[in-house]
């Protein structure tokens, strides 16, 4: 218990100290001047983004990144895969469909379509894979159901890319496929925080059950586990947490695969107490890689999916070359 404290409070201080990093430092430079005037009068140029550009990007980033790395650690626990996370299931690029498709028939101009056009499309690949685990146990099958799906979505979303005839169209379509939280503001942090925490219910409500889980499921269901039950719980939870991510940031990588690798030798690989430290470690992953998307000196700035693959691949590498170490011990 008490290396589990430890971990919340450097991951605590770990993010105070990111988001503190991504408000004050940006591609503008300020001098001592304009910060004064950002803390000590709102109505100023400098306060205006602060306050209004670089914060909500910050916090939304959090929060996305929260989303992702919950849904990464439910999904490992639920199939006992390390290898599992949101787009394995083909969560997110079911999600990524809806929001093409919605920007493609033009939905881009009405504030609030493109996000729950993602949101449906997730929650119609949780729907699928709630059918799906009902119908086969071995999460093998399930896995496999979902690359299907994954592939499928993804299939649809170049076909929808490939038959639009407005080139605009095409180019939103590509960077929300990229993945970014650039020009997001208060109200996007608004509307996604709520239903990042519905899904942190969901996943809590999950919590005892993956930790029985980890004894087989003849065992468990020996001691009372219903998983029917867990599957659906922990399949919401995977599915509102990815579709809120994407709505609002579209797609990014590797945050839901990595982030429970990060934190998972503090719990001792307990599924059950992985959630909350996973979700901020994604959290961090995410605005880290964020303010290094801002701060790279190019002609346009990078996506956050370009640079969240370019930082979590060889992080992941890393983490499966010593397991894979530990193994041969």
């Amino acid at each position: 218990m008490r290396r589990e404290l430890r971990l919340w409070l450097i991951q605590t201080l770990a993010i105070v100290v990111a988001l503190t990093a991504a408000v004050l430092i940006g591609e503008t430079a300020f001098d001592p001047g304009q910060y004064a005037a950002a803390f000590h009068d709102p109505t100023s140029g400098p306060a205006e983004v602060l306050w209004q550009v670089r914060a909500p990007r910050a916090v939304c980033a959090l929060v996305v990144g929260a989303a992702l790395g919950l849904a990464g650690a439910v999904m490992q626990g639920l199939l006992r895969n390390p290898l599992a996370d949101p787009g394995v299931l083909g969560v997110s690029a079911t999600a990524a469909l809806g929001a093409a498709l919605a920007i493609v028939l033009g939905g881009a101009g009405t504030p609030g379509v493109v996000e729950v056009s993602a949101l449906i499309g997730a929650g119609l690949a949780g729907a699928l894979l709630i059918v799906a685990s009902s119908l086969v146990r071995a999460p093998e099958a399930l896995v496999l159901f979902g690359v299907a799906l994954s592939s499928f979505a993804g299939a649809a979303t170049a076909l929808i890319f490939n038959l639009s005839p407005s080139p605009i169209a095409q180019a939103e379509v590509m960077a929300w496929l990229l993945g970014s939280v650039q020009n997001r503001s208060w109200i996007d942090v608004a509307w996604v925080a709520p239903a990042v925490g519905i899904a942190a219910g969901f996943a809590a409500l999950s919590a005892r059950g993956l930790r029985m889980l980890t004894l087989g499921e003849e065992s468990a269901a020996t001691s009372g586990l219903s998983m029917g039950r867990l599957r659906a719980l922990a399949l919401i939870a995977a599915a509102v947490a990815t579709g809120a991510a994407v709505a609002v940031a579209g797609v990014i990588g590797f945050v839901g695969l990595a982030a429970p690798h990060l934190v998972r030798a503090a719990v001792r690989g307990d599924p059950g107490r992985i959630l909350a430290p996973s979700a901020l470690a994604g959290g961090l992953m995410l605005v880290v890689a964020d303010l290094l998307a801002r701060v790279t000196p190019t002609d346009q700035e990078l996506k956050l999916g370009v640079v969240t693959a370019l930082i979590g691949a060889p992080l992941f590498a890393l983490i499966a070359w010593r397991a894979a170490r530990e193994w041969r011990i």
